[in-house]
């Protein structure tokens, strides 16, 4: 029997780029009503991505997601292909019983000693989280960086643009992607700002500019519940979660096999801005906001984004910056395992290709939107790209994976070291466009200055101290 996650990769391997160049995307606008009953369920039996159309099976990524976090899922896997056989039958009935099964496998899979998760701290809270970093500067690096306005904008517009190149491939791998559109240096197609990544990044601004810096997971979580309606993988678990009472920081645990995906750490940057050349503020507030949708390794993955972000306004070498941001982590965590074992491989091979190729190898069972692999590939581009945007956004396009989430992250940093190329900033223009109801199109430049004016916020009286 083959296990979910070769089923999933196999899924993947053979998956071939619809071209964008010719066909439109299908993002959801405000009016989107989210699906439920016997729609929802074929929806996870088959979906197509918004922006590039690459095909998904959630249900087989929630099986090979749980078995990411550590569980023996065989029960679970072995159904899978049932499953899978009765949608494509039509076969509404049955499928309801396959999936409860599905479901019910997942609740009682027992722990995998085996499982390598096993080796690795986990630390959840806040507290633990800053013991396990190990040793690393606590106090502002910078208290006021120049010109912060501006650097904010431009990391704003390296990550849309970053997201508006990579959401026309994400899903697919690197090699299905060149045999589609060959190397690409530039937009496939007009860029679009819509995707599913920046509504959070807006929520927690909004939380922000009402309790400066001391909001609580549990605020972000319900302010979720208010704008947002439908989320994917971990964010649909957590809106369930917390549309059941089941609160933050407990939402993004509970019952959540998508916990250590891309999610969070596709987030991060907004904290990151928040806190310029103030690290551990940065990872301070990336925990908060992870901890509503994530987990531990999950979590950890919007810490070194916020840290990223955070650490590019006070630095300029690139490779540096990737080294300094993991001191942040939980040291003897297995999302630190996956970000030292990347620099590892990049530092120890000239050739990109040859480096992707092991990197590739090394984290063939996690899911395109796991955040490990993507992680390798964000510093895969950071690393060769050598501080050009244009040059590693085609190494993430080499990588395959999810570029959006992988370009917003490499762009909003490289947008902070230096102005983004107007290749990249003049087809995007001044607008970002969303469908949260009420912000569906807003002014780049207001977000910016609204960024920087709440980075500038102190702790105000009667917060928590320092």
């Amino acid at each position: 029997m083959k296990k979910a996650w070769q089923m999933e990769r196999e899924l993947r391997d053979a998956a071939v780029p619809v071209d964008r160049r010719t066909h439109d995307s299908n993002w959801y606008t405000s009016e989107f009503k989210a699906p439920y009953g016997d729609d929802l369920m074929r929806l996870f039996w088959e979906s197509k991505v918004p922006g590039s159309r690459a095909p998904e099976i959630p249900y087989l990524s929630m099986v090979q997601a749980q078995s990411n976090q550590g569980y023996d899922v065989r029960a679970a896997e072995a159904l899978i292909p049932e499953g899978i056989e009765n949608f494509r039958q039509g076969k509404t009935a049955e499928l309801r019983v396959i999936t409860a099964q599905i479901l019910a496998a997942l609740n009682e899979a027992p722990i995998d000693q085996d499982n390598p998760i096993h080796q690795y701290q986990h630390p959840q809270e806040w507290s633990k989280i800053v013991e396990a970093m190990g040793e690393i500067e606590s106090g502002k690096l910078l208290k006021q960086a120049d010109n912060l306005k501006e650097r904010i904008y431009q990391g704003w517009l390296g990550q849309l643009a970053g997201g508006s190149f990579g959401t026309a491939i994400e899903g697919y791998t690197g090699a299905q992607i060149a045999s589609v559109y060959g190397e690409i240096r530039d937009y496939i197609t007009t860029p679009e700002t819509t995707n599913d990544d920046v509504v959070y990044e807006l929520v927690l601004l909004d939380v922000f500019e009402k309790s400066g810096r001391a909001l609580t997971a549990r605020e972000i979580g319900l302010e979720w519940v208010k704008q947002i309606s439908f989320g994917w993988s971990a964010e649909w678990v957590a809106l369930r979660n917390l549309n059941n009472g089941i609160l933050a920081p407990q939402s993004g645990s509970f019952q959540n096999p998508y916990a250590h995906w891309i999610g969070a750490q596709m987030r991060g940057m907004v904290c990151g801005m928040l806190a310029p050349g103030w690290p551990l503020e940065a990872a301070r507030l990336a925990c908060l906001d992870g901890s509503v949708s994530h987990a531990t390794n999950g979590i950890y993955g919007e810490i070194y984004a916020a840290v990223l972000t955070s650490l590019a306004f006070v630095r300029s070498d690139v490779r540096g910056l990737l080294h300094e941001a993991a001191k942040y982590l939980p040291q003897k965590s297995e999302y630190m395992a996956v970000v030292n074992f990347s620099l590892q491989t990049v530092a120890q091979y000239s050739d990109p290709a040859q480096a992707w190729a092991i990197l590739d190898k090394h984290l063939e069972r996690y899911n395109w939107i796991h955040a490990y692999p993507n992680i390798a590939a964000v510093i895969f581009a950071l690393w060769y790209g050598s501080g050009d945007m244009t040059e590693s956004f085609s190494l993430l396009a080499k990588a395959g994976l999810d570029v959006d989430c992988n370009g917003g992250l490499v762009g909003n940093v490289l947008g902070i070291l230096q102005p983004v190329p107007a290749q990249w900033a003049g087809p995007i223009g001044d607008l970002l466009e969303t469908y949260i109801k009420g912000k569906e199109r807003l002014s780049i430049c207001a977000l910016a200055e609204q960024t920087a004016r709440l980075a500038g916020r102190e702790w105000e009286v009667g917060s928590r101290e320092k």
